[in-house]
C-alpha cells in the first residue's frame, strides 16, 4: 500500500515496506522551485516552465528517493498504448509505458489529470500513463502484458498501484467519449456524464489476468486537490506535472 507522507523533502507518495527491493511513488507539486503557475515541484519539460527550474526540481525528487538523474528513464507519452521495454536511461519517444528488469533505473510517467499506474514485481517494474484515450486504447493492460512477458510471471503476481488523477467527481465528457466506455464506469447526473478512470482501468486489469486484491489506489484527485497535484483541466492547461515513479533496488 502506498500513502501520502507529507514530512518528507520533497512531499510524495510513499510505498510501505511490505515489497523489499521495489521503489514506487507519486509526487506531488510541493517542494520545488518553480514559479507560479508551475509552483512549485514541476517535473514536466514540455509544460513552458523554465528548463534549468525542472531540471532541478526532477534532480531534487530523485535525490530524496537515492536515485540519480542519470539513471533516469522517461516516456514521451503519445495518449496511446504502446509500450517499451528499457534498460537504458534517457527519453523514450512514443510510448505511454515502460518496463524494466533493470537494478537502480528509474522510470516515470507525467501526468496532470491522466492516471499514472505503477507494477510492482519480483524482479520487474513497469509504469504507464493512462489518459481516456489510452485506456480506450488498452495501455493498462497493454503495460501489464508486457511486465509479465518480460519478467516471465503470472499477471496475478504484480502489485499494481493508481496515483492521483481526475476522478469521477470531475471529469465531466461527452457522450462521444463516454460512449467508449463500459457503461459501469459511466456516471449519468442532472449536469452531464462523467468517467470514473481507476474503475476503467481496474475493470481492463482484471480482465488480463490482475489479481483485484492487488489493485491498489491512491484516490486522491487532482482537479479537487490544487494544494498538493497540478490538473490540466482546472488550470485550462497552463500548469507543470507530477510524477508515477518505479525502480528496482540493487540486491549486491
Amino acid at each position: 500500500m502506498m500513502w501520502l507522507d507529507a514530512n518528507t523533502e520533497p512531499p510524495r507518495w510513499r510505498l510501505d515496506d511490505a515489497m523489499p527491493g521495489r521503489l514506487a511513488t507519486f509526487s506531488t507539486r510541493q517542494g520545488g522551485i518553480s514559479e507560479p503557475p508551475f509552483d512549485s515541484l514541476n517535473l514536466g519539460r514540455s509544460s513552458g516552465d523554465q528548463l534549468e527550474s525542472v531540471e532541478a526540481n526532477r534532480a531534487r525528487l530523485l535525490q530524496s528517493l537515492g536515485l540519480s538523474t542519470e539513471r533516469l528513464a522517461t516516456a514521451g507519452q503519445i495518449h496511446g498504448a504502446v509500450v517499451r521495454h528499457v534498460d537504458a536511461p534517457g527519453h523514450h519517444p512514443n510510448c505511454d509505458g515502460l518496463v524494466t528488469v533493470r537494478e537502480d533505473l528509474a522510470i516515470a510517467v507525467s501526468s496532470a489529470d491522466c492516471l499514472p499506474i505503477l507494477y510492482l514485481a519480483d524482479h520487474a517494474v513497469g509504469a504507464a500513463h493512462a489518459g481516456w484515450r489510452g485506456l480506450v486504447a488498452g495501455i493498462a493492460q497493454a503495460t501489464l502484458g508486457e511486465l509479465t512477458a518480460l519478467a516471465s510471471l503470472g499477471s496475478e503476481a504484480v502489485a499494481i498501484h493508481f496515483g492521483p488523477c481526475i476522478r469521477a467527481c470531475c471529469f465531466q465528457v461527452g457522450p462521444e467519449v463516454a460512449q467508449q466506455f463500459p457503461t459501469e464506469v459511466v456516471q449519468s447526473r442532472p449536469n452531464g456524464l462523467f468517467v470514473d478512470l481507476p474503475a476503467a482501468a481496474r475493470r481492463a486489469l482484471i480482465a488480463a489476468g490482475a489479481s483485484g486484491d492487488a489493485i491498489h489506489d491512491t484516490g486522491a484527485c487532482t482537479m479537487c486537490e490544487p494544494a498538493y497535484y497540478y490538473s490540466h483541466r482546472r488550470d485550462r492547461g497552463r500548469t507543470g506535472r507530477q510524477w508515477g515513479l518505479a525502480a528496482l533496488r540493487s540486491r549486491a
